[in-house]
């Protein structure tokens, strides 16, 4: 039996032991020396002997096959039918709204700052957890351990009616904590006061944050066999299953059968676990998210509401009633609670230390780990990443970027907003059946995103030079190198990054290979383990059927979960509102086009699915060019009857194929005016461009890469030996419909002076040597 799996069976032994009352049923001192004894693997105490014993067979017990084993289980098991066991999940709500509220990147950073720390340090310090920051230095872990006393201090002030709340929760009871969100177990009597308190945290800490939690008392036979009939002969039970499946009521909530999809037995068991009690838990939270009232629990129908008078000084983003003035920030700003709340946790972010100010008396929370340090502890660790960054550079000559003009000064004005979700996330949560695959997935899955976004940075980015910039308006000086770019979250499967634009588009490429291959064990980092198995089994034998380019890759390994990527380019200055808006719908575009990529094998008739990640862009030179969606400027700007002048999203080996065919344009030497001509005339129909194109390629005295490494890779006729530059056809094999084009010259051109590789000034160079 592993540590893991311990955890979980200490957390149930300690609820079981509590009991259903708000007292517990033996004395304090035996259940913390069963926790000690469980913990170590020891003796646990007589009086408790009998209900871990019963706790520790619940994992071992046979999935019945019947109703009348399922009754037989129950009449053998009588603690693990009788008992009781609560489960609370909650989190964070409309995270957007609050954390983009300021369109200044302080706030920005300070409010998704803020929802972290809440979410990883103040909601685990009510379960007696301490959090351990990943710097080593022992200042951090004494102030993080101060701050966390603070936070057990405010729960049992709070919430103690009967006995203090922090006596009642153990580490252990967290299932997971991570995404803003978090599952954990208690005893049954603390149900409410737990979801509660962890409405209450939020709203304390912020002011403004919408946040939800909900909780539910269960059999601890469900854990193990999903939701059960107080009269167990009423169950639905596997008969019923295997007799109905087909039912659209039983289909849609067991899931329908296909082909290539498991037996009906395996679709009740998955449904029949642990996974139906989160589920039940998760319809909850939307109806107390969506205003619903809860017995016994305060209503979250009204939000919090600040009231503005015309004749009082009002916050200069969010127009609440000002409280006070920052006179040691550039130019001295106005701000209501909620916005100084943010301001002065992005300076705790930026310097990771507590500075007291007299504009804002902030409390008892006197630091804060943020991604940068984090960042930085990485690559601590990680000797060969560090090396990429930053050489033997000293992190405390770096500084953090104040504002988006900062980030667009170090990247000739252009950045870029990477928005990453992992996908298949669904499917694979559906079948996970028991607390302990729970608790694995979560840290494997926040494990894999962490280090994948802290690899992908390290490997393409260095510290860079402010240049340009106003001196007056900034703390920081022209000079003075800065870290080039801002995590705005990392959180479960989610990540929010800005970055510059030269390099964006490979970070989000490295990001998707990464996550998969972290989750497949391939990459080597410092401290970590993966503990669930992601590999299918069957390897990808024909990749090339779901990649438009030509070129033959080898069969591989396919990671059960992936990462798909929206990468918006534009200016620094573009409102970020409005930039998140934009590369929010790339996102879900790039997730789109991933559930498209799967055919039906003619030999076997199975239908073969590609698991990879895909990534969709869109360059946005003016503020201007979308008026409304970026899906409705393609259908009406850049579709005409079969041609299409884009060939986004791409899957992530086809964004490496990209990348060569623009190394090999920005090497042949093409004169820009004849780049953005040959673009013009895509629009005039397909033999036109091609015939322009061709004229211009054969003038040039390198135009043999762009032979070499575009026409050959993307454009080869479908019925000859022959180049359709710079189309492609856009037909799936064996398919009926009539044959489209597209093609990907015109992202080629719009990323031609933005984008740039490590290896081309090197590769020039060589050439240079070499040529006679």
């Amino acid at each position: 039996m592993n540590s893991y799996q311990q955890e979980i069976i200490t957390a149930i032994s300690w609820c079981l032991a509590w009991g259903n009352d708000r007292k517990p049923q033996f004395d304090i001192t035996v259940l913390r020396e069963m926790q000690k004894a469980l913990r170590s693997k020891g003796d646990v105490p007589d009086e408790v002997q009998a209900l871990v014993d019963a706790v520790k067979e619940l994992d071992n017990l046979p999935f019945p096959e019947t109703l009348n084993d399922l009754k037989q289980l129950t009449e053998k098991h009588p603690i693990l039918w009788e008992s009781k066991i609560g489960l609370v999940y909650g989190g964070v709500t409309k995270v957007k709204g609050y954390v983009f509220e300021s369109e200044k990147l302080p706030d920005i950073r300070g409010a998704s700052g803020l929802l972290d720390q809440i979410n990883v340090v103040d909601l685990r310090a009510f379960f007696n957890h301490n959090y351990q920051p990943e710097s080593s230095n022992e200042r951090d872990k004494n102030l993080y351990s101060i701050q966390c006393n603070d936070v057990r201090t405010w729960l049992n002030e709070n919430f103690n009616q009967d006995c203090e709340l922090s006596e009642v929760l153990i580490p252990e009871l967290i299932i997971y904590s991570t995404g803003g969100n978090i599952l954990a177990f208690c005893p049954p009597a603390f149900v409410d006061d737990l979801a509660n308190a962890i409405e209450k945290r939020y709203t304390y800490r912020t002011l403004t944050a919408n946040s939800c939690a909900v909780g539910e008392t269960f059999k601890l036979l469900e854990i193990k066999l999903g939701l059960l009939r107080d009269n167990i002969e009423d169950t639905f039970w596997l008969e019923k299953y295997q007799e109905n499946y087909n039912h659209e009521i039983i289909e849609s909530y067991f899931g329908k059968i296909t082909e290539n999809s498991s037996i009906p037995e395996d679709n009740f068991k998955n449904r029949k676990s642990f996974n139906e009690l989160t589920t039940k838990l998760a319809i909850s939270f939307n109806q107390r998210r969506s205003g619903n009232d809860f017995e016994n629990r305060p209503t979250r129908r009204y939000p919090p509401m600040f009231e503005t008078h015309p004749y009082l000084r009002r916050d200069e983003t969010e127009k609440r009633s000002a409280i006070t003035q920052a006179n040691d920030l550039p130019g001295k700003p106005y701000y209501s609670e909620s916005s100084a709340i943010k301001r002065k946790f992005s300076d705790r972010v930026k310097t990771g230390e507590y500075k007291e100010t007299d504009w804002y008396p902030e409390g008892k929370h006197p630091i804060d780990d943020g991604w940068i340090k984090r960042f930085e502890s990485f690559l601590a660790n990680n000797h060969q990443q560090k090396y990429q960054y930053a050489e033997n550079s000293n992190f405390d000559n770096i500084e953090i970027a104040e504002s988006l003009t900062h980030l667009g000064k170090v990247s000739n004005g252009y950045i870029a907003y990477i928005y990453a979700d992992g996908n298949n996330m669904g499917g694979a949560i559906q079948k996970i059946r028991t607390p302990q695959e729970y608790q694995d997935f979560s840290q494997d899955v926040d494990n894999a995103t962490r280090y994948a976004v802290f690899i992908a940075l390290a490997e393409n980015l260095k510290p860079r030079k402010l240049q340009g910039i106003d001196e007056s308006q900034s703390r920081l000086k022209n000079g003075d190198f800065i870290h080039p770019f801002e995590i705005l979250t990392i959180g479960g499967d989610d990540i929010l990054l800005i970055v510059p634009a030269d390099k964006a588009l490979q970070i989000a490429k490295i990001i998707g290979e990464q996550f998969e291959k972290i989750l497949l064990g391939e990459v080597e980092i410092s401290n970590l383990h993966i503990k669930g198995d992601y590999k299918i089994e069957e390897k990808l034998t024909n990749p090339n059927k779901f990649h438009r380019f030509h070129e033959t890759i080898s069969e591989h390994n396919q990671c059960k979960l992936s990462m798909s990527s929206g990468v918006l380019i534009t200016a620094y200055n573009t409102p970020i509102y409005y930039a998140e808006n934009l590369v929010t719908q790339l996102l879900k575009s790039a997730k789109k086009y991933a559930k498209t990529l799967n055919y039906t094998d003619e030999k076997t008739n199975k239908k073969i699915t590609y698991y990879g990640g895909t990534v969709d862009f869109f360059t946005m030179k003016s503020v201007t060019m979308i008026s409304a969606s970026i899906e409705e400027f393609r259908n009406k700007a850049l579709t005409f009857d079969k041609l299409k002048l884009y060939a986004a999203p791409y899957t992530l080996p086809e964004l490496e194929k990209f990348f060569k065919s623009i190394q090999a344009l920005q090497k042949a030497e093409f004169p820009k005016s004849q780049l953005y001509q040959i673009r013009s005339f895509l629009e005039k129909g397909r033999r036109t461009a091609s015939l322009n194109y061709y004229y211009f390629r054969y003038r040039l005295n390198k135009g043999h890469r762009l032979k070499e490494n575009f026409e050959h890779i993307w454009c080869p006729a479908k019925t000859n030996n022959g180049n359709i530059a710079p189309w492609m056809c856009d037909i799936k094999e064996n398919s009926k419909e009539e044959t489209k084009y597209e093609t990907i010259w015109r992202e080629m051109v719009d990323l031609f002076g933005l984008i740039e590789f490590a290896d081309t000034k090197h590769s020039e160079k060589v050439e240079q040597e070499t040529t006679p």
